[in-house]
């Protein structure tokens, strides 16, 4: 028999681990034994594990165990209810949950204990499974535990987004932000407006490269989710304790819609007849227009968004809005002098606080970039920071729940290295060592105040990222610093002991591997993971932190 790569270099690092030099070890007479309310975590190990490892894991129960020890699962409600405890002895295993949750991020912990080859979906010859002796203790320093993924620019088949989910939950991240719709493609069937996905779901070309790139790709581009497809990445989400948070972009952003149904447009200033699917980057000037009939379409398209995604917030982007259709139209200066508004950009917090009264009439909260701050918000509502920290300041000290998102430390689509061999590469530069060193809690706020930093998240917008591999390159490994950054009670960022973790990351790479994530390796992108000659926009120096 081999001996696995046992490893305690859990990622990310839980509060407490004690291991000793001493073994339990899983074979075909272990059994796995769930108390009442394991039974989807129970079921998870079993089809998990036993993929991996070729074992069983047959049902047990109480008491008696056999010779092959057992797994036990149960739930305590004196631990966090996203917390556990994981105890491994000579004669088997006690997993216990805070709740449902907690368990299941346990038995994440525990898969990782395995060793790496516990990442694979069938069993390797010869191998020997073996837990070390020990307690670990974990629960979460955040709530909000984020990934947000555009599968708007380009579009994500159903498949990758339930993979991301479980590469998501392997990583203990608890949210996905689903960006849905953008200038660039509508993403989401929605039934009483069909054209939104039969025209707006494809673009006749895209651009290659950053948007001053010469190069385009000439064939169409697009798809789309079915209201199925929603059903079911919602319950595979669900399942791993992920709640998806649905993004439907208003009042910018907006041109796949405006292609689909031109009278969405500001139709007194431009023929937005003529209007096609945006096939290039950047900001759009074409964008809503504020009148009755646009706020009873979105209404439309949020009752259908209710009733597929149950999370409570509901995100409605209010970013990047150019005021250009709305001060030359005379339907929007009118609505502006019907309000009794100062000028466009309280049209625009008018648009949002619409929607913001509507989502929270029906139970809902509505979140938002923080431009949404500007004219004021409803006191449930809630905010995306990320142009820098000073949004986070500013809704925090006001009462508003944030979720950090600063593009200049978690945009994961900025490039990681600084190498002339980066694919496409965008923006500032931002290594596995800054984000692992990134601090969602601005130490201006004060301890009350940074109560309502409720989480935090990595952003991925995929303008210049075309598949799965590049996802999975610009992504990998920093999710995997950012997931620590979210789940772990670090010291301050300076004091944060880097070269440890990359120490734990050298067997995480190995569990990438066994799961086929084409992430960038430490010395630099491989051959095929770079693109000669296709114009990025790097950006020189440190980012600004503010």
């Amino acid at each position: 028999m081999t001996d696995p790569t046992h490893s305690t270099d859990v990622i990310p690092q839980p509060r407490q681990v004690a291991t000793q030099d001493a073994f339990f070890d899983l074979g075909p007479d272990t059994r796995l034994v769930a108390g009442e309310g394991a039974e989807h975590t129970e079921r998870w190990l079993r089809a998990t594990l036993g993929a991996a490892t070729g074992l069983p894991l047959a049902p047990g129960s109480g008491s008696g165990a056999g010779s092959g020890g057992a797994i036990r699962l149960a739930l305590d409600g004196e631990l966090a209810d996203e917390g556990y405890r994981l105890d491994v002895a000579p004669e088997g295993v006690h997993l216990t949950g805070g709740g449902p949750a907690g368990l299941f991020w346990g038995a994440q912990t525990l898969r990782q204990l395995l060793g790496p080859d516990a990442f694979r979906r069938a069993p390797l010859p010869d191998r020997r499974w073996r837990l070390p002796l020990g307690r670990v203790e974990d629960e979460p320093r955040f709530g909000w535990r984020g990934l947000m993924l555009d599968v708007s620019r380009h579009f994500m088949p159903k498949d990758g987004v339930l993979r991301y989910l479980d590469l998501m939950a392997a990583h203990k991240l608890n949210v996905l932000h689903f960006h849905l719709t953008d200038d660039q493609g509508w993403r989401i069937e929605i039934k009483r407006h069909p054209k939104l996905t039969e025209t707006g779901s494809w673009r006749s070309r895209t651009k290659f490269g950053h948007r001053a790139s010469p190069l385009w790709e000439d064939k169409p581009h697009g798809g789309y989710y079915t209201q199925e497809d929603i059903r079911e990445i919602v319950a595979y989400a669900a399942a791993r304790h992920i709640t998806v948070v649905p993004e439907i972009d208003v009042p910018g952003h907006s041109q796949a819609a405006i292609a689909a149904y031109p009278e969405l447009g500001n139709t007194d200033v431009i023929d937005t007849t003529a209007l096609s699917v945006w096939d290039t980057w950047g900001v759009c000037p074409n964008v809503l227009a504020p009148t009755e009939n646009t706020l009873r379409f979105y209404e439309g398209v949020f009752e259908e968004l209710l009733e597929l995604f149950p999370s409570e917030f509901v995100h409605i982007g209010g970013d990047e809005c150019p005021k250009d259709q709305w001060r030359a139209s005379a339907t929007a200066q009118a609505r502006i002098a019907e309000l009794g508004l100062a000028d466009e950009d309280e049209l625009q917090s008018w648009f949002i606080q619409h929607f913001d009264t509507w989502l929270a009439e029906r139970g809902r909260r509505l979140i938002g970039w923080d431009e949404i701050l500007e004219g004021g918000l409803a006191k449930g509502a809630a905010v995306s920071s990320w142009r820098g920290y000073a949004g986070g300041i500013a809704a925090a000290r006001a009462g508003h729940d944030v979720v950090m998102c600063p593009e200049q430390q978690v945009y994961l689509n900025f490039r990681e290295d600084g190498g002339a061999d980066e694919p496409v590469p965008i923006a500032f530069v931002r290594t596995l060592e800054d984000v692992y060193r990134f601090e969602p809690v601005p130490a201006e706020l004060t301890e009350e105040e940074s109560g309502h930093v409720i989480g935090t998240q990595a952003n991925l917008w995929t303008e210049v990222t075309e598949n799965q591999e590049r996802v999975d390159y610009q992504l990998f490994p920093r999710l995997a610093a950012f997931a620590e950054v979210a789940w772990s009670a670090l010291p301050a960022p300076a004091d944060r002991d880097y070269a440890a973790f990359e120490r734990r990351m050298a067997t995480h790479y190995r569990r990438l591997d066994a799961l086929g994530v084409a992430y960038r390796p430490p010395t630099g992108p491989l051959p095929w993971q770079r693109r000669p000659g296709v114009l990025g926009r790097p950006m020189d120096g440190p980012p600004p932190n503010k």
